[in-house]
């Protein structure tokens, strides 16, 4: 496998250069490794629009995963040989991953990890480890950690998302994903509290993995991307063995959905958190 560590961003020639030299063994894959709210779809789309580091989505998102299976002519209630099925769908998913490049890509979130290396063991028995796995199914890969430091933040953000049902806009305004009619957004401490300890939960649960498997993966924060993001996409593409030129070429398709009300939720919520109890 190839493992790149860097943290986004830097201007080290010294770091750049230690990047391109590992990328000689030549990247096969990528898989973005995330938690909500942290820009996942922005880095996506600027991968895709890239043309050369495929086709990244949520391939085995549990609430995605049929309808996948369906786009890919592979619908589950077809199948009744079980490895079978996970065989046609992760082929078919590599092909739409990679598409018309020479990169596979994917973003997994970590409450997708375990139907992700719970199929691949399937097909990959007697392997070591969930990277060995990775490698058999995906060839050689880089893993993107992408996180948010701001953890109130991203829970305001996911928490209103979940109220109003709009999880993303397009770069000019438009609605770009509403998932249902949703409702007036309600501040809700408790709800907050709750996403909080699951975003940090689920971000120190990728960094044991990392630990685990081995895998010291190039890390993106959420701060870093939104502020440059062709300055993040330009190193990502160098990790991958990419020219890091063709970043100053490709222009977001979203726009950030935080306004003052998540400003106003996020103190208010860091304020009552940090009141003493009297």
């Amino acid at each position: 496998m190839l493992f790149v560590s860097v943290r986004l961003p830097t201007a080290n020639p010294d770091v750049i250069n230690a990047m391109k030299a590992s990328a000689e063994i030549k990247a096969r894959s990528y898989v973005i490794c995330t938690t909500p709210r942290c820009g996942s779809t922005l880095l996506c789309d600027l991968l895709h629009d890239t043309g050369v580091a495929g086709n990244p989505h949520s391939f085995f998102r549990r609430q995605d995963f049929a309808e996948w299976a369906e786009e890919f002519g592979v619908p589950v209630a077809q199948w009744h040989d079980l490895q079978a099925f996970d065989q046609a769908y992760l082929d078919a998913v590599v092909r739409y991953g990679t598409g018309a490049s020479q990169l596979f890509g994917m973003r997994v979130m970590w409450e997708s990890l375990g139907n992700l290396t719970g199929r691949l063991e399937a097909l990959f028995p007697g392997l070591p480890s969930d990277s060995a796995r990775f490698q058999s199914a995906f060839g050689q890969t880089v893993y993107l950690h992408l996180s948010r430091e701001d953890k109130v933040a991203q829970a305001v953000s996911r928490c209103k998302a979940e109220q109003t049902g709009l999880w993303h806009v397009d770069a000019d305004g438009t609605e770009r994903e509403r998932v249902k009619p949703g409702r007036a957004p309600s501040y809700d401490p408790q709800e907050l509290s709750r996403l909080v300890k699951e975003l940090e939960d689920h971000d120190a649960a990728w960094a044991d993995w990392f630990a685990q498997q081995g895998v010291v993966p190039v890390t993106i924060t959420y701060e870093t991307l939104s502020s440059n993001p062709q300055a993040a996409l330009a190193l990502i593409l160098s990790a991958l063995g990419q020219d890091e030129a063709i970043a100053t070429t490709i222009e977001p398709r979203t726009s950030k959905l935080a306004d003052s009300e998540s400003r106003e939720w996020a103190d208010r919520f860091r304020a009552e958190r940090h009141r003493p109890v009297t």
